[in-house]
């Protein structure tokens, strides 16, 4: 690997924009930045001019589902982590809910090994949480899992922890940072039973996909979020809430806390910030996801709620399907979209219009997951650290299906049109994007922790 000089470019990095330069050594980390119109210590045998364009760190998605092993008709972990590197993003944590479940010392070290051997970007992945499996916590190795997932309510690949001596177990038994799918399955239930008999003599006796948000509900969120916020509060567990929906969970979370004491965090995903119920009478199934998008004011919260940071992160939810898996009413079509390759442009637009700063994408997208997952040299520009970066340039396009990259096939934003554009995507130095062609022969390293 040369060292390489990236020049001329406004650089966003701990709260601050500035024009400037980075210098990534021969081992991959970076070397210095050169203030603006200052040269390297050490001339570069190679240069990158980044004139016109923004200098981040590296996207860190901390919520993905990559598919593989067993799921690979719908994804697989090269076709997704390709996906992954042509939109800016260059560490992905992966869900336990493939087939089988990664809720085995067995099972976790094939997919250990299957994203060392598969993975373009920097990788890690979940231990899933069981009724049973809390007392191989002790044995996880916490420099190499990035944490616990828990299914609080049922979802893709049925993995729900209903059991409270088990929650008390989970939450008591370990230090590792504690992943939250919230949903109330009581709730749940009840309100799919009341809609599957209301709508069985009516039409072809599908639920419509508008009564998604109804069956998924506000409630059904805010009661599983409640008590996995109580529970963390009794045992002083590390409590990380995945893809809040709803403006009422909001109240269980704190502001900010950058000196890393905040131990109860929330994220949010792109899908419910992009997306309202609205939306499902043009998109239908394909904005499908658990929890559900729900009603514009609960957007709206969720947008707020970046600046004063109750929400720390945001992630993508990354979950493809088979379009033909989608096909059916709110109780029959697969819940997930795919959304790795175009998260980062599409906060850029959120970013471009005043919904939050650019400064403030990349705490929630670069430098929180690194921080709260307590990750080893990776989400900032700074000296020593993996040079993990991405170039990103304003720029006007449309998405057609020609650029999805995901092996699904297709996106709820085709046709939507961006307004910035991925240059580059550098991992640990080496360019795995340059703009047109992913570099499939490139492997990431495994993500390491302080646990």
């Amino acid at each position: 690997m040369q060292r390489t000089l990236i020049k001329n470019a406004t650089i966003v990095n701990e709260g601050r924009s500035l024009r400037g330069s980075v210098v990534i050594g021969s081992d991959g980390n970076i070397e210095s930045l050169p203030a603006e119109g200052e040269a390297p210590a050490t001339p570069c045998p190679q240069t990158i001019d980044a004139t016109g364009c923004y200098l981040l760190p590296g996207v860190i998605d901390e919520h993905v589902h990559f598919r593989e092993p067993g799921l690979t008709q719908k994804a697989d972990i090269l076709s997704e982590s390709r996906a992954a590197a042509a939109g800016g993003v260059t560490s992905i944590m992966d869900m336990p809910n493939t087939n089988p479940q990664t809720t085995t010392l067995d099972a976790l070290a094939a997919k250990q090994e299957l994203l060392n051997e598969r993975c373009i970007v920097n990788h890690s992945c979940y231990y899933g949480a069981t009724n049973t499996n809390y007392r191989d916590f002790a044995r996880l190795d916490g420099r190499r899992v990035c944490g616990i997932k828990l299914f609080m309510g049922s979802s893709t690949g049925n993995m729900l922890v209903d059991q409270a001596d088990s929650l008390m177990h989970i939450f008591d038994g370990t230090d590792l940072l504690i992943a939250t799918h919230c949903e109330d399955q009581a709730v749940i239930a009840a309100n799919s039973a009341r809609y599957r008999e209301r709508f069985a003599t009516e039409g072809d006796g599908e639920v419509p996909l508008a009564k998604h948000p109804a069956i998924r509900s506000a409630e059904a969120c805010y009661r599983s979020t409640h008590l996995a916020v109580e529970l963390a509060r009794k045992t002083g567990a590390r409590l990380h809430v995945m893809h809040l929906s709803t403006a009422r969970e909001l109240a269980l979370f704190s502001p900010q806390a950058l000196d890393g004491s905040k131990r109860i965090t929330a994220e949010a995903c792109v899908a419910h910030l992009l997306f309202t119920s609205a939306d499902y009478r043009g998109l239908g199934a394909r904005i499908k996801c658990n929890p559900a998008v729900k009603r514009r004011s609960d957007r709206e919260a969720l947008r707020a709620a970046l600046q004063d940071g109750r929400i720390d992160t945001i992630a993508t939810d990354h979950a493809p399907h088979l379009l033909t898996d989608k096909a059916g009413g709110a109780l029959r079509a697969a819940s997930g979209m795919p959304m790795v390759q175009f998260s980062l442009p599409a906060m850029l637009d959120l970013a471009s219009q005043g919904v939050l700063s650019m400064e403030t994408l990349v705490e929630k997208m670069c430098h929180a997951p690194a921080r709260l997952y307590r990750m080893e040299r990776r989400g900032y520009i700074r000296p020593g650290y993996r040079a993990d970066l991405v170039l990103v340039r304003p720029s006007e396009w449309t998405l057609s299906k020609a650029d999805i990259r995901s092996k699904c096939g297709w996106s709820p934003l085709e046709g939507y049109t961006f307004g910035w554009r991925v240059e580059r995507t550098i991992v640990n130095g080496h360019t795995v994007y340059d703009g047109t062609t992913v570099d499939d022969t490139y492997r990431g390293e495994e993500l390491l922790f302080c646990p």
